[in-house]
């Protein structure tokens, strides 16, 4: 009894209701069904002295099943101790995110980046594809995205944003590239969600066809961890036709069914004195008032020409929280990561919601309270701990909290431009929020969880050679 009870506090994440047996299973038969009575990703595991029985809801539970099976086998030296799990998650969207534009990273390491996380039950990974530092997906109707804007003159040198290593840099994924990962995640029960940056943050594009711009150029991709004053002109009809053009490749490329289309940190000084911009706010009839400037109503705008375009081909809008600066229509899923208010006033406002708040879930933050020790860095600090007792609902009342559609660990990689870097900043802590997303908080203990990190997962992470940050060693 007490050995199969060991077994279940060693999985990650930690299975919401299982009644631990006697004994060890004499058999590696496995029998699995579809059961429509069960949720999609909903599985329940009997193992016995005589049989090894899955049932699931669909495909996803199914392979959830396997990996939790799979985590038994390898903890106890290929043996299979008796035990029923009955399991489902508690978020429908458990995601990770990694931004492969500051630093552009190379499709087999994006696949280990995949496998983490299909083992450890995420599902939904966000790809930050396009930005200042460079463009990283092709766009057969505009050859010059990743011609020019793939590749910047040299990158800043540490923190000194006067500096240049003088390296041209960069790098893209082909559209045959792009559907071998979405093929390899699909088999993984992972959908993936592209992410196109506007209006700002599309230097990259605007290096390539400047007339994209409010100034007409020239343009060029930035070489400092910075935000650009210069973004896509909101005036333009030639805007609006490039966007659907890029749209309608993504959306054939991502069979998922929503789109990222960012939309944070965008200044609005360029649309402020371009003359197409202010002819669109007055045509609009747009206004300052007490909630929001012309120019931030003239972003709703771009965010509602944008949502008909994805919708047009069958998609849904997500965008960072500050697309609810001034009025936002209904229909777009808020990702909150300026803290936890945007998502409480999403939710409150009757928008669906997923939270990634930068001091909980921004995975480029140091997890060394002593930053000097870390590899280089953007700072701050995030160990494991705050990591894993985070509550995506906290702060929500009942009827907020049915609009979370669930969390997702965030990695930026303004400093991290090697693989094993990466992985550093990566492990141990996505297995924090693998975790929170997945079991509910009635079942979450840390205690429990870092013995298992530290007496299994580490060791097995690197015997399959990634890299893993030890820092969780010593947290008091």
């Amino acid at each position: 009894m007490l050995l199969s009870l060991l077994i279940s506090i060693l999985i990650i994440p930690f299975p919401n209701t299982y009644v631990p047996g006697e004994g060890y299973c004499k058999t590696e038969k496995v029998r699995q069904h579809i059961s429509h009575k069960l949720g999609e990703e909903e599985y329940t595991l009997d193992i016995s002295r005589n049989r090894i029985n899955i049932k699931a809801g669909g495909p996803s539970g199914l392979f959830y099943a396997r990996q939790t099976l799979d985590q038994i086998r390898m903890e106890n030296g290929g043996k299979l101790p008796c035990v029923f799990i009955q399991d489902a998650p508690r978020f429908s969207h458990r995601g990770a995110e990694l931004d492969c534009s500051r630093h552009f990273f190379a499709i087999d390491e994006v696949k280990k980046f995949l496998d983490v996380m299909a083992t450890y039950k995420l599902n939904r990974f966000h790809w930050h594809l396009t930005d200042d530092h460079g463009w990283r997906v092709e766009i057969k109707k505009y050859p010059l995205l990743t011609e020019i804007g793939a590749y910047r003159n040299g990158t800043m040198i540490g923190w000194d944003a006067n500096s240049n290593d003088g390296i041209r840099y960069g790098g893209y994924y082909t559209q045959e590239q792009l559907r071998d990962v979405v093929s390899y995640a699909k088999e993984r029960g992972i959908d993936i969600v592209p992410e196109i940056d506007l209006p700002a943050h599309m230097v990259s594009a605007l290096t390539a066809y400047p007339y994209l711009g409010c100034t007409g150029g020239p343009y060029s991709l930035m070489t400092v961890w910075d935000i650009s004053k210069d973004v896509l002109c909101a005036g333009k009809e030639t805007s609006y036709e490039f966007l659907r053009d890029v749209f309608s490749e993504i959306c054939d490329i991502f069979p998922y069914e929503y789109v990222h289309i960012g939309g944070d940190e965008c200044p609005k000084v360029r649309w402020e004195s371009c003359p197409n911009c202010q002819a669109k706010i007055n045509e609009l009839g747009l206004k300052d008032t007490d909630n929001g400037t012309a120019e931030q109503y003239l972003q709703n705008y771009v965010t509602v020409r944008v949502q008909k375009i994805l919708e047009s081909f069958g998609k849904k809008v997500i965008g960072w929280d500050e697309i609810m600066e001034g009025e936002l229509a209904p229909g777009s899923t808020i990702m909150s990561w300026r803290g936890t208010e945007g998502g409480i006033k999403a939710a409150a406002a009757g928008f669906d919601v997923i939270m990634t708040p930068c001091q909980y879930r921004y995975l480029d933050y140091c997890q060394a309270a002593d930053s000097s020790k870390e590899p280089i860095n953007i700072g701050h600090y995030l160990p494991v701990q705050k990591v894993y007792e985070y509550n995506p609902t906290e702060g929500m009342d009942e009827v907020s909290s049915s609009r979370v559609l669930g969390e997702q660990g965030n990695l930026w990689t303004e400093f991290i431009a090697e693989p094993w870097h990466l992985e550093y900043m990566f492990l141990p802590r996505i297995l924090a929020v693998a975790e929170s997303a997945w079991t509910l908080p009635q079942n979450k203990d840390y205690a429990r969880f870092k013995s298992a990190v530290l007496n299994y997962h580490i060791p097995d992470l690197e015997a399959k050679g990634y890299r893993v940050c030890h820092e969780i060693y010593n947290e008091q």
